[in-house]
Order: C-alpha cells, then sequence, then structure tokens
C-alpha cells in the first residue's frame, strides 16, 4: 500500500511538470521559446529559440513516457480484496439479492381508445 502511494505522488509530480511543459511551448511562435530568445541582447545566444523549443518538446515527450510508465506500474500495486461484491453491496446500501426477472406491472403510457361500435 505503500509503494502505492509513492507513486501516486510521483504521478502527480510528473503530471505538474508536463502541464508546465506543455503550457511554456509556443504555438504560433509565441511561448517561451520566442520570449526569452527574442529578450536576449547579442546575436550569438547561448539559449536560443530553437534549443528551447527542442528541449520542451523532449521534456514533455519523456515526461509523457514517464507518466505513461507510472501508471502502468501503479496499476499492479493496486490492492485487490477479490471479492465479488461491489463496495455499495458490502456496506448494505443497495440489496444483493435483487429480483431483476420480472418488469414491475406499471399502466401503458398510451391512450386507451373505447372501442367503437361498428353498425352495418
Amino acid at each position: 500500500m505503500l509503494i502505492y502511494t509513492i507513486i501516486i505522488i510521483l504521478i502527480t509530480i510528473v503530471c505538474i511538470l508536463m502541464t508546465i511543459a506543455v503550457l511554456l511551448q509556443s504555438g504560433q511562435g509565441g511561448g517561451l521559446s520566442g520570449g526569452i530568445a527574442g529578450g536576449m541582447a547579442g546575436g550569438n545566444n547561448a539559449l536560443g529559440s530553437r534549443r528551447t523549443a527542442d528541449f520542451l518538446s523532449k521534456a514533455t515527450s519523456v515526461l509523457a513516457a514517464i507518466f505513461l510508465s507510472l501508471c502502468v506500474l501503479a496499476n499492479f500495486f493496486i490492492v485487490d480484496s477479490s471479492s465479488s461484491q461491489s463496495t455499495i453491496q458490502q456496506r448494505g446500501l443497495a440489496p444483493i439479492e435483487a429480483d431483476f426477472g420480472s418488469p414491475a406491472e406499471s399502466p401503458s403510457a398510451l391512450p386507451v381508445q373505447p372501442a367503437e361500435n361498428q353498425q352495418d
């Protein structure tokens, strides 16, 4: 149970980092890659707009792979109660034995038409 909690915490951290990486990427020339490179003085930047975009793109891909791996790993650590009843049934909030065989008797939704007397 402890390992499952740790994996869930790691998944949350990766989700936050991936959200930040996606939001910092530029859509059509804006974002972090255009803002940092465009705001720096000098023609020879150590961190150009192309390098920033490549870094954010690779970071997003790596974080997505880590997220997927952690989700699959978390699936193996879920505690299985091996019960045939649902949680609601175990708590007694729903009847365990329900009869779904016969439908309830209810009146027809169609209007009743009086029989017409046909005289020839």
